[in-house]
C-alpha cells in the first residue's frame, strides 16, 4: 500500500479545453488520484462508482475546513479562485452531523416531493413564456442565454424569494464566483457582495414573510431551530448557487447530446423512449458537476492501493465517475437512453450530502426539454460540436454558449 505525497499529479486544466480527456486520464489513474486545482492546491479525487459510494458515507471524511493542513499552514490565500467553493461559509455544505441533520432538515422539508410537485404549474408557464420569445421565424439563437438559464434562475428566485431585479447583478456575480479566472482582486468583493445581497433579501423576508425557503428558514429558526444569521445567509446563497447552475448545465448538455446522438433523439422524438431517460443519460454521461469541493480527512483512509493521508482534502469527480465501467458496464463511455444501469448514477451526490434540490431539477429539466422539441423538433446546433466551448470552471460542465437553429 502507498502512501506519501504524489509526485506527478494530473493538473486540472482551469480552461477546461478537454473534459473528456481529462475525465478519462483520471480514471485511468486509479480510483484515486493524486490532482493539483488551479492555482498549484494539490488534492486527492475519487475518479470510480463504488469508491466514491464509499467515501461519500465514510465519516472519516468531514466538511470542516480547519482539518485541512495545507489550510492550517496558511498555504491557500484568501484570494484563491475557488476559495468561495471550498469555504463558502457555514452552510448544510460545510457541516457535519448534528449540525448538518438541523440545517438540511429545514431545507428538505420545503423541498418535499409535494411542494416539488406544487412547482410544476409555474415551471411550465415560464417555460412557455421563454419559447414563446424565441425567433419567431425559428432562426439561430443562443439557447443557453435565451432559454437554458432563465429558466432555473427565475425558478431559484421563486423558491427562495428574492427580487427578480438582483438576478442580471447575480449573474455576474457568481459567473466570478465559479470562474478560475477571477482575478485575485475581485476574489473578496464578489464574495462579499453576493453575501450582501443574500443578507438583504434575509432583512427582507424578515420584514415581509412570503411563501418561499429563506422566508421558511426564519421561521424556524425563529421557532427554535437556532439557524444564526450567517447560517440562513449562507444556505441562501448555496441553494441559488446550486439550485440553477447544475440545471443549466443539465438542459444545456442534453441538447448537445441529442443533437450529436440523432438516433438517440429519433427514440425520445418517436416515444420509443421516455424524456426522463434523456435526463438520467445525461445526468451519467456528461454530468453537469465535473468536481465537487472539498472534504477533508481526520485520519488516514486507504482507498485501494493508495492512501489520503490526514489532513489532506479530497475532491469528488463526477465527470470521471460517470464513465465508469466498472459501474456501467464496457459501454459506459457511450451516450444512450437506453441504458440499464441509466438510473445507478451519483450525480446528484450521495449519502448525508446529496443534493436535496435533485428533484427539483430533474423536474426543469423534465419539462423544459419536451417542451422544447415539441415546439422545435428540428433544432440541431449550428455549430460543430467540436466548437462548443467550456467556460472556466472546474467545477461546472459550463458551455459559454449553445448556438442552435431552432428549425434545423
Amino acid at each position: 500500500m502507498t502512501t506519501g505525497t504524489a509526485t506527478s499529479p494530473i493538473a486540472l486544466d482551469p480552461f477546461v479545453t478537454d473534459l473528456d480527456g481529462e475525465s478519462a486520464a483520471l480514471r485511468a489513474a486509479g480510483p484515486l488520484a493524486a490532482v493539483e486545482l488551479p492555482g498549484g492546491v494539490p488534492v486527492w479525487a475519487v475518479t470510480r462508482h463504488a469508491e466514491a459510494k464509499a467515501l461519500l458515507t465514510d465519516p472519516r471524511l468531514v466538511k470542516d475546513i480547519n482539518v485541512w493542513s495545507a489550510w492550517r499552514r496558511g498555504e491557500i490565500p484568501a484570494d484563491w479562485p475557488l476559495i468561495g467553493l471550498a469555504n463558502p461559509g457555514r452552510s448544510m455544505l460545510t457541516v457535519d452531523g448534528a449540525d448538518h441533520r438541523r440545517m438540511r432538515t429545514l431545507v428538505a422539508q420545503a423541498l418535499t416531493p409535494r411542494r416539488v410537485e406544487l412547482m410544476r404549474e409555474r415551471i411550465e408557464k415560464l417555460t412557455q413564456g421563454l419559447l414563446d420569445a424565441l425567433p419567431a421565424d425559428g432562426g439561430t439563437v443562443d439557447l443557453k442565454a435565451a432559454f437554458a438559464y432563465p429558466l432555473p434562475m427565475y425558478v431559484v428566485a421563486d423558491l427562495m424569494g428574492i427580487d427578480t431585479a438582483e438576478l442580471p447583478r447575480l449573474k455576474v456575480l457568481f459567473e466570478k464566483f465559479f470562474s478560475t479566472q477571477t482575478p485575485p482582486a475581485e476574489v473578496l468583493a464578489t464574495l462579499t457582495e453576493l453575501a450582501r445581497i443574500m443578507a438583504a433579501t434575509v432583512a427582507a423576508k424578515r420584514a415581509e414573510p412570503g411563501d418561499d425557503l429563506t422566508s421558511a428558514l426564519i421561521r424556524a429558526s425563529a421557532d427554535g431551530d437556532h439557524l444564526t444569521d450567517e447560517e440562513i445567509v449562507s444556505t441562501l446563497q448555496l441553494m441559488v448557487a446550486a439550485g440553477h447552475e447544475t440545471t443549466i448545465s443539465l438542459i444545456v448538455n442534453a441538447v448537445v447530446n441529442l443533437s450529436t446522438h440523432p438516433d438517440q433523439r429519433a427514440l425520445v422524438l418517436s416515444g420509443e423512449a421516455d424524456w426522463s431517460a434523456v435526463v438520467e443519460e445525461t445526468l451519467r454521461w456528461s454530468t453537469p458537476t465535473s468536481h465537487v469541493l472539498i472534504r477533508f480527512a481526520t485520519e488516514d483512509v486507504p482507498v485501494g492501493d493508495k492512501v489520503i493521508p490526514a489532513g489532506d482534502a479530497l475532491i469528488v469527480s463526477y465527470g470521471a465517475i460517470g464513465r465508469d465501467e466498472e459501474a456501467h458496464g464496457p459501454s459506459a463511455g457511450e451516450f444512450d437512453i437506453t441504458r440499464e444501469t441509466k438510473n445507478r448514477h451519483i450525480s446528484f451526490g450521495h449519502g448525508p450530502h446529496v443534493c436535496p434540490g435533485a428533484a427539483l431539477s430533474r423536474l426543469e429539466a423534465g419539462v423544459a426539454l419536451p417542451a422544447l422539441y415539441a415546439r422545435f423538433p428540428h433544432l440541431d446546433l449550428a455549430v460543430p460540436a467540436a466548437d462548443l466551448r467550456n467556460k472556466p470552471v472546474v467545477t461546472q460542465n459550463d458551455l459559454f454558449e449553445l448556438p442552435v437553429r431552432l428549425n434545423g
